[in-house]
């Protein structure tokens, strides 16, 4: 006699939500935390240079800080690719977006650790001694963890939003919000040519981290299998 099953699997590996959030936490306690030692933001790169120098041979610690809460922030974040990326094939869905979404999510994590070792070394006190070594050091920080950062950051939300709208994975609003975040991603690389577009960073990184943490939650870490008959996939 005939007999129908749904087999049911469950995606094993870290939860996305959790993961998403450990990295957040570490990047945003890390700026409200190096920004409380210095009494105020982070110096822009944009700045006097006077202004500049005077910000890093006064601020070393919290400088030293917010580098080790970013080298930090960007393990999660990489942990978070690798395990979406893995989730998504065992849902099925292969397709060129979710490469390039671990593709965006390991470059995201990699440039974000470049930026944190890089303002570890402007922490030290013998870079507040040379400014043309400073300023260097601080254009690196800033284009790594600013504007490619960013962007890299854009294609992880980007690349998983387009293949679960289509598959109807996700809600579809949240879908488009996530790509609305991608394509502000993208735009955060104008700010190197035109500094006004710095807006953008902040645009993809803040709404980034929520969309991360909310899709770590809906996306669905179970595969039903169609029925079976007698006993064999149908």
């Amino acid at each position: 006699m005939d007999t129908n099953t749904i087999l049911q699997g469950k995606h094993r590996g870290p939860p996305l939500g959790l993961l998403a959030i450990i990295s957040a936490v570490l990047f945003i306690g890390g700026i409200a935390l190096s920004s409380r030692m210095a009494g105020g933001f982070y110096v822009s790169p944009f700045a006097p240079e006077e202004t500049i120098l005077q910000f890093f041979r006064l601020h070393a610690d919290a400088v030293r800080m917010q580098a080790f809460f970013l080298l930090a922030s960007a393990v999660p974040l990489g942990i978070y690719a690798a395990t979406v990326f893995s989730r998504l094939n065992f849902l099925g869905i292969r397709v060129a977006g979710v490469t390039i979404a671990l593709y965006g999510g390991l470059g995201a994590s990699f440039l974000l650790a470049s930026s944190g070792m890089a303002q570890w070394v402007l922490s030290q006190h013998s870079s507040g001694s040379h400014g043309d070594s400073l300023f260097a050091w601080q254009d690196f920080a800033y284009v790594t963890g600013g504007p490619g950062y960013s962007s890299m950051l854009g294609l992880l939300i980007a690349g998983v939003a387009v293949p679960a709208y289509f598959m109807r994975l996700l809600p579809r609003w949240f879908c488009l919000a996530g790509v609305a975040i991608g394509i502000c991603g993208q735009l955060s690389l104008l700010s190197l040519i035109w500094p006004s577009a710095i807006y953008f960073v902040p645009l993809t990184r803040f709404p980034g981290f929520g969309w991360l943490v909310w899709c770590g939650i809906l996306l669905p870490n179970s595969n039903k299998s169609k029925s079976v008959q007698g006993g064999q996939r149908q």
